[in-house]
């Protein structure tokens, strides 16, 4: 038997992200590599693992126990190299659209005088977990819930809703929107890592229609060239910046809770010190209780 841990990463990115085209993304890789992957697992173990439909990917009842296994083996390696490293030199934060905005540059600073041995990196990924579940980040900062009990959270704060329109659009002259201008005009969502869904409103005051995107590249182009408007986080206006979009407060949207995700029994201090650093970066007020659950 001849089973790679790229197979198990290939199998469960695939049964995360629903998609061989997702889970590519995921891991940075070709979706006829993720493909041949989950086939050359299949043919080492010698079982079907997924039932491939054109809309869905299902498990098979052996798969079911075979992709539990597979978690088990990637933790516990994530584990090994976790503690392999008696010295880190750098702490990895994984973020998907931005990291703690205006924030970050000031948490940065602080970082680099606490710890002048111990590199703080941010990563930028779009995998459903931040980049913990394939080991690209020691720390995630997240803004939309997800469940995994293979990691815990904690609240770091609050942060405000902006609204994203091209510098043409007439709502971009305005100094600030509220939720009932986004009436009739096409919303752009990522709905693998964005923190905006239509669930947001109700009644007549909803978007008139939905664009899918996925990344804030793809959303901030489509936003750019007027063929829809926005909302995200203040942390995204403030590390986007782009020519021909312009971003306003939506003042009476909800707020966003901001969080970081970590492996569930990690005992680093790196982390524990990353996490006391981040939410004294947001005012006391909007600092929540810390927690030890998944998200």
């Amino acid at each position: 038997m001849d089973v790679e841990l790229r197979y198990l990463r290939a199998l469960v990115a695939v049964v995360d992200a629903q998609t061989f085209t997702d889970a590519a993304i995921e891991l940075g890789t070709s979706q006829a590599a993720v493909s041949r992957s989950v086939a050359a697992l299949e043919r080492a173990l010698g079982i079907r693992i997924l039932q491939r439909t054109t809309r869905s990917i299902t498990p098979t009842p052996a798969g079911e126990r075979i992709i539990e296994h597979a978690r088990r083996v990637l933790a516990e390696i994530a584990l090994l190299e976790h503690a392999a490293r008696d010295e880190p030199r750098e702490l990895k934060i994984g973020y998907a659209w931005s990291a703690l905005g205006a924030r970050t540059a000031a948490l940065q600073r602080k970082w680099a005088q606490t710890h002048p041995d111990v590199s703080l990196v941010w990563v930028q990924t779009y995998a459903a977990s931040g980049g913990l579940a394939d080991g690209s980040a020691d720390v995630a900062v997240v803004r939309r819930p997800f469940s995994d009990n293979r990691f815990a959270s904690t609240p770091i704060g609050k942060e405000g809703r902006y609204a994203a329109v091209a510098a043409e659009d007439p709502l971009a002259r305005r100094r600030f929107l509220r939720m009932a201008d986004f009436a009739g005009h096409t919303l752009a969502v990522d709905q693998r890592t964005g923190t905006t869904t239509e669930d947001l409103w109700t009644g007549s005051a909803r978007p008139a229609s939905v664009r899918q995107v996925q990344g804030v590249d793809e959303w901030l182009m489509l936003i750019s060239t007027g063929q829809a408007i926005g909302m995200s986080s203040e942390a995204t206006a403030a590390q986007n910046p782009r020519p021909g979009v312009v971003y306003r407060l939506v003042r009476d949207a909800p707020p966003i809770s901001v969080f970081l995700v970590y492996r569930r029994g990690d005992p680093s201090a790196l982390v524990e010190d990353f996490t006391r650093l981040a939410r004294d970066a947001f005012s006391p007020d909007d600092a929540a209780q810390t927690t030890q659950g998944p998200i």
